[in-house]
């Protein structure tokens, strides 16, 4: 767990709002306006119960991930790359004012993620029904 990093003390959710990205493109979020950053909410077609319950099983069935907490409208998991260990912290909420699941998916360390972080998040929307 050399490039592990810290944990960041921003995550969760403040007054309807996921963190900002940082400057840095290796993050991707659902609540930001600027075009290196800004990714589609997840939509789902169930209740936002059975959708936040299929994520988490989604996000369970994908490797070296591990749900760090867990409240009714909101999800956190780390997901740690296969070679070097790399971890990136990803969040999800459930904005039950616009039905959708908000997300941001950070990298902890470093610039550049090779589109690691979108790549994962559209991974996971492909198979959230």
């Amino acid at each position: 767990m050399v490039f592990a990093g810290k944990r960041p003390n921003n995550l969760g959710i403040s007054n309807g709002k996921l963190a900002p990205c940082p400057n840095s493109p290796n993050c991707v979020s659902s609540q930001t306006t600027d075009a290196t950053h800004k990714i589609a909410p997840l939509t789902f077609t169930s209740s936002p119960e059975e959708a936040i319950s299929n994520l988490k099983q989604i996000i369970e069935s994908l490797p070296r991930t591990k749900i760090i907490s867990e409240r009714q409208d909101y999800l956190y998991a780390e997901f740690k790359s296969a070679l070097l260990g790399f971890v990136d912290d990803v969040e999800f909420y459930l904005d039950r004012n616009a039905n959708v699941i908000q997300v941001r998916s950070a990298s902890r360390l470093g610039q550049s993620d090779l589109g690691v972080n979108r790549q994962r998040i559209e991974t996971i929307r492909a198979k959230l029904k």
